[in-house]
């Protein structure tokens, strides 16, 4: 038996039993289970579980179980291995620093209510979530590509660097060419539909047949292609995600009203056929004018000649990250990083939002010598665990652990964090992916105006900044006292 068959075996003990777990799927640390009794869960049991690292629990029968990188996966295999159904899925106490961090999340999302816009943004949340981790190898690969070909400008006559790069460049590839068929799948998944439809909807999006029918009806752009109101590619994943919303709805309306011993034929062929003609002549035209509203926007900022303006919204964009992530909002921006890079091939604002997490270290750390100067063991403690994720850019350990309890640290954590991201900003720092931030995210900090090994010095220098800016921050206006009450 592996240690992850152990972990599960122990925690389905402190959950109801196996036929308790109604669904069991996982993030990047995370493992997710949808229970049928809540009542029945040992909350204590699961969290003195050897491997587990915390629980979050937003709702009496949805658990978020914290394992860590890599085995959050493993043990949702060892979950399907056991029959139990993988189910994008995804609340009570008052927030204090008494509590472990995990209680505190939970108390923060009791007290939101989930609008239907909420709703909305952590629905595309849960789309792109499976996602991650094909988004992070491919733009990995892209970074090292990127630098290979600046350091080495001949390696496309070597053999055997002109093959790392091909590469390298495959996998990128196999990512941004399909990441429409991606997101169909998942969008159809998320939706409650057949996922090989959304798939299927999600391909057609970026195939060049949509050029050749542009062409005939007059909607084709010869001398500006990317200017076509209908052209492939148009509109991307906001496309597909609205499409195929639209396609289960035709999905299950035919279904409910097709006779069984038809319904493997006629369904699906239908179903393509009734969605495809207003997919391709409706919502790629109107997702397509927006998406490249969106990218425009950003680049008002983003990508500003003026550096003044670069500046102040790198510190806002920043400042302001925490409390967006803090009420779940922060789920909505993976649809626009998805639309920058399938149009940019890299994403702008994500290493600016990446050092909110580095000023929440800051302030962290300022936290830590106030706690031994009037010897508060304990909120020392509390950070020693979350400190080192904190720098490999896990931050809801010292969000809802340390600086949300605290009130002003939170605040000041942004404050401080605005300065690196203003640095970063103002360097035009592009990432060939999102998802990492902290250290463990230099590696895709390659594109923007500057070349591959610059940028990430860049990046580096705005995390120190967000540092030291958290950190000075937070020891001027968080006194000893208040350090000493926690």
């Amino acid at each position: 038996m592996t240690n992850e068959e152990r972990l599960v075996d122990e925690l389905l003990k402190h959950l109801g039993g196996k036929d308790n777990v109604r669904s069991a799927t996982n993030c990047m640390t995370r493992l997710r289970v949808r229970l049928a009794d809540g009542s029945v869960v040992d909350e204590d049991g699961v969290k003195n579980t050897e491997g587990v690292l915390g629980l979050v629990r937003d709702n009496p029968t949805y658990l978020e179980i914290v394992v860590g990188p890599g085995k959050s996966r493993k043990c949702a295999d060892v979950c399907a291995a056991m029959g139990i159904p993988a189910n994008a899925a995804d609340a009570e106490g008052g927030v204090s620093t008494s509590n472990d961090w995990q209680a505190n999340k939970a108390a923060v999302k009791a007290g939101q209510s989930e609008g239907r816009i909420k709703h909305a943004l952590k629905t595309v949340g849960q789309i792109f979530i499976p996602l991650i981790p094909g988004v992070v190898a491919a733009g990995i690969c892209s970074g090292l590509g990127t630098l290979l070909a600046q350091l080495n400008p001949g390696y496309a006559a070597d053999p055997v660097w002109g093959t790392i790069w091909n590469i390298l460049a495959l996998i990128n590839s196999s990512l941004l060419t399909y990441i429409t068929a991606w997101a169909g799948y998942r969008a159809a998944e998320q939706f409650g539909g057949t996922p090989i439809l959304g798939g299927m909807l999600g391909m057609i999006t970026s195939l060049s047949y949509i050029d050749s029918i542009s062409q005939l009806v007059g909607l084709y752009n010869e001398a500006q292609p990317l200017d076509a109101i209908l052209r492939a590619g148009r509109g991307g994943v906001l496309a597909v995600i609205l499409g195929v919303w639209f396609l289960v709805k035709v999905e299950k309306f035919i279904r409910k009203r097709m006779p069984d011993a038809l319904d493997i034929v006629c369904t699906p062929l239908l179903t393509l056929i009734i969605t495809v003609v207003p997919y391709v002549f409706l919502v790629m035209p109107v997702t397509g004018y927006i998406s490249t509203f969106l990218v425009w926007v950003v680049e008002q900022i983003c990508m500003n000649e003026i550096l003044a303006v670069r500046i102040i919204g790198g510190y806002i964009a920043s400042a302001l990250f925490l409390p967006l992530v803090a009420m779940g909002m922060h789920h909505g921006l993976v649809a626009l990083y998805s639309v920058q890079l399938e149009t940019l091939g890299y994403v702008t604002l994500y290493p600016t939002l990446a050092m909110a997490g580095a000023g929440q270290v800051g302030a962290a750390i300022a936290i830590w010598l106030k706690a031994k100067k009037v010897h508060n063991d304990r909120i020392r403690s509390v950070i020693d665990g979350a400190l080192p994720a904190g720098f490999l850019g896990v931050g809801e350990p010292l969000i809802y652990g340390v600086t949300l309890p605290m009130g002003k640290p939170f605040i000041t954590a942004g404050l401080g964090a605005g300065f690196g991201g203003a640095f970063v900003m103002a360097c035009q720092i592009g990432a060939t992916a999102w998802g990492p931030s902290g250290l463990i995210a230099i590696p895709l900090m390659t594109q923007g105006a500057n070349d591959a090994a610059m940028s990430m010095l860049f990046y580096v220098i705005g995390l120190v900044i967000s540092y030291i800016g958290g950190f000075i921050i937070t020891n001027i206006f968080v006194k000893p006292e208040e350090v000493a009450g926690v």
